[in-house]
């Protein structure tokens, strides 16, 4: 392989990319948590997009157990953005793993 075949692929990959990650703007993943009480969702660029609280949840003295949910949720959300966009760079790379892409 030449070094103009070379720069050519690595122009496509780049453009692929490019493409893959405006993709996973454009998922959303979403998490619920305290059955029900609290759903977060973020898309596959790890933005958090909505957070939903059951407000029978809203309580004052239970203030720590809302900020626990709420962790909870974001955690669960983000894993789940993590494991889509590793699973569609796989598709782009072949499986191989590039550290820095996810």
């Amino acid at each position: 392989m030449n070094m103009e075949q070379m720069m050519k692929q690595a122009q496509q990959f780049q453009q692929r990319l490019v493409q893959v990650q405006e993709e996973l703007a454009k998922k959303r993943v979403s998490s619920t948590v305290g059955g029900g009480m609290v759903t977060v969702t973020v898309n596959g660029r790890h933005e958090v997009l909505s957070l939903a609280i059951d407000p029978a949840v809203i309580n004052p003295t239970e203030q720590v157990m809302l900020q626990d949910l709420i962790v909870a949720a974001v955690n669960d959300a983000m894993n789940k953005a993590q494991t889509l966009a590793q699973q569609e760079m796989a598709q782009l790379t072949g499986g191989i793993q590039i550290p820095g892409l996810f």
